[in-house]
């Protein structure tokens, strides 16, 4: 159980890294750095020399090779497998062990399984050229991959050391489960606007180009069935239809912040007041990292800073809701 808890530390750390890198790589225009999976270029690690470079341009003469968008997408990569490594030990110790209990030894399975999952859906990411639908899935099963071994980190450690149990009210759960589902809806939005390169569609505040309801296309914005083939690098979709997804990001993102400033307040009201603390806490710097985003026009620390906020965000809700279960 110790070594467990411990892998799933790291684990849980090594997470935020990966969906870090993975928000650094696509917002830097880095998703098809390599073109090819789980190699670049043809290469274990990226092409150096020149004649290694010759080979790899030969190689793919449509994307010609640019060592500054390979270095994220590679170093992404392994720290994505190292990540998948971690989770494939504590499987393993979780089936060694015999002690090792139930819930605990279904979580590590059902990681096993969705880590490699994952890895589908990265090797898709780059063999679509960047269709949206993937890339979104793919970054909300990251995020789903780190809450699940903070999860696990967490439910290891309460059987190695006692702790007090918060003994939620069945209404309490019921506005986790609200929250929950809300924060998931606005991450998938976030990663929407991001995979249809739709962040710069509104770049004033608390208007869209001087409008409160701008021309927008929500139609075609939320087009799930675009066709496969096309490199979505850039984006593919009018103006109209990337505004259409900002804004409802945007709305999205009102009605987050106001049902969990309600739902801080009835965990205050009811003696959980560092929960309550830490959920306005968490909140408050991902509404200040989303209004930066707008104002100082998506700098690419503060955009993947607004990623790990989400992240942030649902595993502590997360986590909190299904600790004791």
């Amino acid at each position: 159980m110790e070594r467990i808890k411990t892998l799933s530390l790291w684990s849980g750390i090594l997470g935020f890294v990966v969906v870090a890198l993975g928000a650094w790589t696509r917002l830097a225009d880095a998703g098809l750095g390599c073109p090819d999976w789980p190699g670049c270029y043809g290469f274990v690690t990226i092409p150096v020399s020149p004649e290694e470079i010759n080979i790899a341009n030969s190689k793919f003469p449509e994307t010609p090779y640019e060592v500054a968008k390979a270095i994220p997408e590679v170093v992404h990569r392994y720290f994505a497998a190292a990540l998948g490594f971690f989770i494939v030990c504590m499987a393993f110790l979780a089936f060694k062990h015999k002690e090792v209990p139930s819930n605990i030894k279904k979580l590590s399975y059902f990681l096993l399984v969705w880590v490699i999952m994952q890895g589908t859906f990265g090797y898709l990411t780059v063999s679509l050229k960047l269709w949206p639908q993937v890339v979104t899935t793919h970054l909300m099963s990251g995020f789903l991959t780190t809450a699940l071994v903070w999860l696990l980190y967490f439910r290891t450690k309460d059987l190695i050391q006692e702790r007090s149990q918060w003994k939620f009210e069945a209404s309490t759960k019921k506005l986790f489960n609200v929250s929950i589902i809300l924060v998931a809806i606005q991450i998938f939005l976030g990663a929407w606007t991001s995979t249809n390169y739709a962040s710069y569609s509104c770049t004033d505040l608390p208007l869209c180009q001087g409008q409160l309801l701008p021309e927008a296309n929500f139609k075609e914005g939320f087009n799930f069935f675009q066709s496969i083939g096309p490199n979505y690098l850039g984006g593919q979709l009018d103006h109209e239809s990337r505004v259409a997804i900002h804004l409802t990001h945007r709305f999205g993102a009102v009605v987050v912040t106001l049902f969990l400033l309600i739902f801080s307040f009835h965990l205050y009201k009811r003696n959980f007041k560092n929960l309550a603390y830490g959920l306005i806490a968490f909140l408050t710097l991902q509404v200040l990292l989303g209004i930066s985003n707008v104002i100082f026009a998506l700098p690419l620390l503060i955009a993947v800073g607004h990623n790990l906020g989400g992240l942030l965000l649902i595993t502590y809700l997360g986590v909190l809701r299904l600790r004791e279960h």
